[in-house]
């Protein structure tokens, strides 16, 4: 599942990972809450969770998702490298950390590698 503000930016994330035959995307959400939402009906493997949403920030919505849906693992996927972001990250309870310029070959491997 993917979770970004950003509609362009989740489309094409979406279209990458269309063209990746172990990668089925469930669902889209532009916010936090649904987010959780989404989560809640789709039971995915994985959510990639961007940080900067509205209505609840991607923070709260992964340690709402991981403590609800402990099965369920977050990738962040966001702009920024602060390690400020990435600890809160981890203490929310996601998986993994990618920031948005590495999508290309890192994006696939660390949502397989999550998954497995």
């Amino acid at each position: 599942m993917i979770a970004d503000d950003q509609r362009l930016f989740a489309e094409a994330l979406e279209a990458i990972l269309s063209s990746e035959r172990r990668i089925v995307v469930v669902g889209r959400a532009f916010d936090g809450r649904s987010a959780l939402e989404l989560s809640r009906v789709h039971h995915p493997d994985v959510v990639l969770m961007d940080i900067a949403m509205p209505v609840m920030d991607g923070i709260d919505a992964t340690k709402a998702i991981r403590d609800e849906l402990p099965g369920t693992r977050v990738i962040v996927l966001t702009g920024s490298a602060s390690t400020q972001d990435i600890s809160r990250a981890r203490a929310a309870g996601a998986a993994g950390y990618v920031t948005k310029d590495q999508i290309a070959g890192d994006l696939v491997r660390a949502i397989l590698d999550t998954a497995a």
